[in-house]
């Protein structure tokens, strides 16, 4: 959870610090990294299917069924996952790269686009490192621990603050440069996440065994096969619900600049509980792969159900601080009076949703847990897609709502896919305990 919420902060603080230094600034941040992590989110979720797949091995490896031979299949993964991360962080340069020309062509303001275009440059190259770091973050998450994962996060967010103040705000001698120097403190600190996760795992001799094996290992087409069938629909998944954001940006950004900048703020606070939800969802996907690898299913279900108690807990104090502090939160953010009631009403619009989406970040990963894929990336498009953005359109424009027509739409979309998501997961269980119980009669 703090991991997550971590990585959450560091767009966080750069919204804050870029939004006391201008309105139009705050702009081209939320525009970028709404192009940015559009595409950016697959290569995230992608990985992911590292954690799974390596949490199977470890829990039948626990199980002391095969030791050896489940160990060797964790490096073989490790080794197998930095070819698919060098193959995706290539794709992905590409992709993001062509958007570079095309950021004048969605309708923003021209003053939007000439402080975005050096800010998306400059991140567009960190995602080099960062999905590095992701990597070893997977690995790890699959092996049971996330502590390192979280020093090394929080620790580069202290970082990431620091350079923005020199940076945003010109210190030490520095220009003032805005956007552009949010984006130079994101560079620095995230090209150091990997560094300091390499250095860490190799102090460890616990995982020596996986990592000098995966060193003698050939990189097989068979481990990055594996790796793209788990972790593509994943991805895919994540990239679904991330379009669904990314056109509400486009679409807010319609209406106005005040607008745009105010939904970025409600985002931003927005993500913070959805990240908590995603570190428990993380811890999820453990805790069920370990017990699925063992063969426990009733330990399982009981990851899972802890899984939503948590969720529904820490959720109920996000929705009440949201609904509560919802006049003065903007103020954290800008000083610009038009943008704090459009910001105010989108964070108590975000309060009513954090039950739904609590559940559906969790409910997608009880099924990681299980590596059941396929069928919540097409649950995913069916609600993000298919239902949200239309009533978004419909609620912003047809019946004159503005910025919280789409925000209501996000109600109706994140419900249908928690309630897709858990239904999903318990006709799995039920399945595999029927084949287990027929097993043992047998």
């Amino acid at each position: 959870m703090l991991t997550q919420l971590g990585a959450s902060l560091v767009g966080l603080f750069d919204t804050i610090m870029v939004g006391h230094y201008a309105t139009a600034d705050l702009a081209a941040v939320s525009f970028s990294n709404a192009i940015f992590f559009s595409v950016m989110v697959f290569s995230m979720g992608a990985l992911m299917g590292l954690t799974p797949l390596i949490g199977v091995e470890v829990g039948a490896e626990s199980a002391g069924r095969d030791t050896r031979q489940h160990a060797n299949r964790v490096s073989y993964l490790y080794h197998s996952g930095i070819s698919f991360t060098l193959l995706l962080s290539a794709a992905m340069l590409v992709i993001l790269g062509s958007c570079i020309p095309l950021l004048g062509s969605f309708g923003q303001e021209q003053v939007v686009v000439e402080a975005a275009r050096p800010y998306y440059i400059l991140i567009v190259i960190s995602i080099v490192p960062f999905l590095f770091f992701c990597l070893q973050k997977q690995f790890l998450e699959g092996l049971g621990n996330t502590m390192i994962a979280m020093v090394i996060t929080i620790s580069m967010n202290v970082l990431n603050i620091a350079l923005n103040w020199v940076f945003i705000f010109g210190k030490f001698g520095c220009p003032a440069m805005g956007a552009t120097g949010a984006g130079i403190a994101t560079l620095i600190s995230r090209t150091l996440m990997p560094v300091l996760f390499w250095m860490a795992i190799r102090a460890h001799k616990q995982w020596h065994k996986y990592i000098d094996r995966a060193q003698s290992q050939e990189s097989h087409h068979e481990g990055i096969r594996q790796l793209w069938k788990i972790g593509a629909p994943i991805g895919g998944q994540t990239v679904v619900e991330t379009v669904l954001f990314t056109f509400s940006f486009i679409i807010i950004g319609w209406i106005s600049k005040e607008a745009l900048a105010a939904h970025h703020i409600a985002n931003q606070i927005a993500d913070l509980t959805f990240m908590l939800a995603l570190g428990i969802g993380s811890a999820t996907t453990i805790r069920v792969s370990h017990q699925l690898g063992k063969g426990d299913l009733y330990a399982v279900r009981m990851a899972a159900n802890a899984s939503i108690h948590l969720v529904l807990v820490m959720n109920t104090i996000g929705a009440v601080l949201m609904i509560s502090l919802r006049n003065y939160i903007p103020w954290i953010f800008t000083n610009d009076e038009a943008v704090i009631p459009i910001a105010s009403t989108l964070i108590m619009i975000a309060g009513f949703f954090q039950y739904a989406d609590g559940l559906q970040s969790v409910g997608a990963a009880m099924l990681r847990g299980l590596t059941d894929v396929k069928r919540p990336m097409v649950y995913a498009f069916i609600a993000y897609i298919v239902v949200s953005l239309p009533l978004g359109i419909f609620l912003t424009f047809t019946c004159h709502l503005g910025a919280s027509g789409m925000w209501i739409s996000f109600i109706v979309s994140l419900s249908l896919a928690a309630a897709l998501f858990h239904t999903r997961f318990r006709k799995k269980l039920r399945d595999l305990e029927g084949k287990a119980n027929l097993k043992q009669e047998k």
